[in-house]
């Protein structure tokens, strides 16, 4: 078995998932693209257990444990961005980058002024 296939394979998951954290804004896809990574990770594992002829299959080992770590990955983090979406109503990332609510310190009403123009303009 050529490496070269399962490898190439591995690095297009790799960058498709890589794209889908960087330019998605839904909680749920980036949560789905960071599966996409892990599988690519997954599938570079055992190509190299196959590859190598390992006795002990260290590389289906850790497979495992990655799928394993995966599941509680996803089953945390869909917990947390449904509890976000019930509290703040959306699950938009760019909404969310700020999770604790801000108190604006009363001596400084001109630096409220300022907060207030920067988000009615972005």
């Amino acid at each position: 078995m050529h490496l070269a296939y399962p490898a190439v394979l591995a690095v297009l998951l790799f960058c498709v998932g890589l794209y889908g954290v960087l330019a998605r804004r839904n909680a749920i896809l980036v949560l789905m693209s960071v599966e996409l990574m892990l599988n690519a990770v997954n599938l570079n594992l055992v190509a190299f257990d196959v590859w190598l002829r390992d006795a002990l299959h260290a590389g289906q080992a850790l497979t495992l444990f990655t799928i394993a770590i995966a599941a509680a990955e996803i089953g945390i983090g869909l917990a947390i961005v449904l509890m976000v979406y019930r509290n703040r109503g959306t699950s938009d990332v760019d909404r969310l980058r700020d999770t604790a609510e801000r108190e604006e310190p009363e001596d400084a009403p001109e630096a409220s002024t300022a907060t207030q123009k920067a988000e009615a303009t972005a």
